[in-house]
């Protein structure tokens, strides 16, 4: 049964009624009183307990939806996500972020090919579309749960790389371990639906979001460092990100 929670709303204040009931909710799932996977409020009674209407309460959880706080499937309804695992605009890597966070990041490796072809990352690397590069398929669980699939391509001087190392290891510390260190990268960000196997690794029903990113990262000297197509559980996992006027 869904929690009934206590909001206050002041339409005296110049704060938008849809944003002063987003915070409110988004404060009751950061301190635990909502917690994952508890149903959530049905829209048209909340409307109704609020006496606000009902584009203003739609508004209000289709922006907790967008930032992976609240989930809506159908034949279950809204309820709440999963600890969602925020990437901010700076370079790191998963690992690093779920340790960051407080969670214990695992990885089971899917495939260690260090022959691998493939045309886009070649004309990252600058390199013919016939050189073999390093090509690594990961899975990422947090706390024992499937999150991301990662699929990285490195040049061949990364070819004594074992999957020992890279289940022990964030593939960040191995570059710098090795004395490569990214420091910037071009990101694009997306979304579509996972396919059959992506599901069965990552534990998705048939119809749930999946994010995508797509990563070209460099060193200091502008040198490529690795090209990584990654999906994420969107329940899971969100981008932060900053703009700035200018």
């Amino acid at each position: 049964m869904a929690v009934t929670l206590p909001v206050v709303i002041d339409r005296n204040s110049p704060v938008p009624l849809y944003h002063q009931l987003s915070e409110q909710l988004t404060a009751a799932i950061k301190d635990g009183t909502l917690k994952p996977g508890d149903p959530f409020e049905n829209e048209l009674a909340l409307a109704e307990r609020l006496d606000l209407s009902r584009p203003t309460v739609r508004r209000a959880i289709a922006e907790l939806v967008q930032r992976g706080l609240l989930v809506r499937r159908r034949g279950i309804g809204t309820t709440v996500a999963n600890e969602v695992i925020h990437r901010r605009d700076e370079l790191t890597s998963l690992y690093e972020d779920l340790e960051r966070s407080g969670r214990t990041p695992r990885t089971e490796v899917l495939g260690l090919d260090t022959e691998a072809y493939d045309d886009r990352a070649a004309e990252f690397f600058g390199v013919p579309s016939d050189t073999p590069l390093v090509s690594i398929r990961r899975l990422r669980l947090a706390d024992a749960a499937p999150m991301a699939i990662l699929h990285n391509w490195l040049s061949p001087t990364f070819a004594d790389l074992t999957t020992d190392d890279l289940a022990e290891e964030g593939l960040y510390a191995l570059l710098r371990a090795r004395g490569l260190h990214p420091v910037v990268a071009h990101q694009t960000i997306g979304a579509r639906r996972p396919t059959a196997q992506e599901r069965k690794l990552l534990g998705m029903a048939t119809g749930d979001p999946l994010l995508t990113m797509t990563r070209r990262a460099f060193d200091s000297a502008g040198t490529p460092v690795e090209f990584g197509d990654h999906c994420y559980r969107a329940d899971q996992y969100a981008f932060d990100i900053t703009v700035h006027e200018g």
